[in-house]
């Protein structure tokens, strides 16, 4: 299924020169969502995960259903204050100044295989984060799951020594 036909293309969204991928479209089609998550289970049955994590919003939009499908957990990754729980944190770098992820510290336990995903490749930045998150609690990152990867932005140098799936590219 060539599931780009399910992405619409916005331009100029969020600011002028952005084509913003916009993947509700390939959400609200039943058959193309069920495809593209039945793509990331059979990916992640190779990699023989324990548990499924994802960076908020979107990354939950596509780990949960993932997750579900294997019969695993889900361990959401929250910006700072949005978990109610002892967590832990990492300081990430952004176009114009730095967030802060967290995740619980309970989550993940030491060598668990983690699958980790989110909708979209860019530079790299809010995965590493995660992935950082996911090694300090001992977790072993065994792959990493993407929609859609905006290869012109070189975000995989940034996960260099990760193993990646991504369904389509730009």
């Amino acid at each position: 299924m060539d599931l780009k036909q399910y992405v619409t293309i916005v331009e100029d969204w969020p600011k002028p020169g952005i084509r913003f991928k916009d993947i509700t479209t390939l959400m609200d089609n039943g058959e193309a969502y069920k495809y593209a998550t039945d793509k990331i289970v059979e990916y992640a049955k190779e990699k023989e995960i324990d548990i499924v994590v994802g960076p908020e919003a979107r990354g939950f939009i596509i780990g949960c259903p993932v997750a579900y499908s294997l019969g695993l957990g889900f361990a959401p990754v929250r910006k700072e204050g949005k978990l109610p729980r002892e967590t832990i944190k990492v300081s990430y770098g952004l176009e114009y100044g730095k967030d802060v992820l967290t995740i619980h510290k309970d989550a993940i336990k030491p060598g668990q295989r983690v699958l980790i995903t989110d909708d979209l490749l860019a530079t790299g930045g809010t995965i590493d984060a995660t992935i950082k998150l996911v090694e300090e609690l001992g977790g072993v990152v065994a792959g990493i799951a993407f929609l859609i990867e905006l290869s012109y932005l070189e975000g995989r140098k940034n996960l260099d020594g990760y193993d990646i799936l991504t369904l389509m590219e730009y």
